[in-house]
């Protein structure tokens, strides 16, 4: 069957039943934009051809097996399975602004073996499809259609490292903000990266107007080798260059992650290196309080949260020095779907 992403596949199909353009571009606005899922999409073209059609096109590449609400926010966690059986997680934000933003995956686990995330901990990565990855804008995009909400904001976020996907996330991109896909605004999208300086730049010059997030976490060298073992290979110094080339590509800021970890990132020798780091950038630094939830169910003894009163402290620091910093507040704690948390636990070997 032909993937309704597969532009080339449904052209062809479309030739070959000689349905009309115009009626192809009801059905993919039907589908892609307004959420009216697949069987209220088909009503756009003919009944003479839609049958054919439907018959011939592959709408989901997802099963959508399990829906948890937070009770405590406005979060939703999608466990999805894969026709080959594997698990992924996606998450709906819905903010207290009225905003409402999904995070997506692009991997079915991470090899980034980052200390303070439960993704790092599986086995097994492969990376999604384009199709995988867009069905889920497409399935959860229907579901707050139901809701009356529209589907705002994508960040790529969720299981895996964007950038060792990234043949399929720049194909997922185009899709998301083209005319002939799900037309969000190129401003709305982000992707969050542990650091690898050639992909982000190759981002920066293919989507100008896309953010990316930057996964720092520390400036100290030894430090951040410790807590992203997948680093290595990329000095800060090498990273720092590239975040000034994105500036000088870009108009908005490189938005910097930065987890507050007790006596590990958060003391004065560290806000003194990252103030230094970060002059002469323009960028927008998100403190990320630290759940110990995030590395999973065994944890890391050395790794522990920064003191809520040093967080603040490290923040108003920041904003004394020039820099535009916010702290995260991370949604879908009570339901394992918080920064860090994906971890698809229904796997066996999980």
């Amino acid at each position: 069957m032909i993937s309704i992403h597969d532009h080339s596949g449904i052209e062809a199909l479309r030739k070959r039943l000689r349905i009309d353009p115009q009626a192809l571009r009801r059905l993919r606005g039907a589908f892609l934009r307004t959420f009216r899922g697949a069987e209220s999409a088909l009503e756009e073209l003919p009944s003479a051809e839609r049958v054919e059609f439907a018959g011939a096109v592959r709408f989901h590449d997802l099963e959508l097996a399990e829906v948890q609400d937070s009770k405590l926010d406005g979060a939703s966690k999608l466990l999805f399975r894969t026709a080959d059986g594997r698990a992924i997680e996606s998450v709906i934000l819905r903010i207290k602004t009225g905003r409402t933003a999904l995070c997506v995956s692009t991997q079915t686990g991470c090899a980034g073996g980052c200390l303070f995330c439960a993704t790092g901990r599986l086995k097994g990565v492969r990376n999604l499809t384009t199709a995988e990855i867009l069905d889920q804008a497409a399935q959860a995009g229907e579901r707050l259609r139901g809701e009356g909400r529209p589907l705002r904001n994508v960040v790529f976020m969720g299981m895996g490292e964007p950038f060792h996907n990234e043949e399929n996330l720049h194909a997922a991109l185009e899709e998301l903000w083209g005319r002939n896909g799900f037309h969000l605004s190129d401003r709305h999208l982000l992707v969050s990266t542990l650091g690898i300086p050639d992909a982000m730049r190759r981002l920066a010059h293919r989507f100008p107007r896309v953010g990316l997030a930057l996964s720092l976490h520390s400036v100290r060298q030894e430090i951040r080798d410790s807590l992203m073992p997948l680093t290595r290979r990329w000095p800060l110094s090498e990273l720092r260059a590239a975040v000034s080339e994105l500036n000088a590509l870009q108009d908005h800021p490189v938005m910097i992650e930065y987890l507050m970890l007790g006596g590990l990132t958060d003391t004065d020798a560290d806000l003194a290196q990252l103030v230094q780091w970060l002059d002469g950038l323009r960028v927008h630094v998100n403190l990320i309080p630290y759940n110990p939830g995030m590395a999973g169910d065994t944890g890391e003894a050395a790794i522990r949260p920064s003191p809520p009163e040093r967080l603040e402290e490290f923040l108003a620091a920041l904003k004394r020095a020039g820099f535009r910093a916010t702290r995260r507040h991370s949604l879908g704690g009570d339901i394992a779907a918080a920064c860090g948390q994906l971890a698809r636990r229904r796997e066996p070997g999980a």
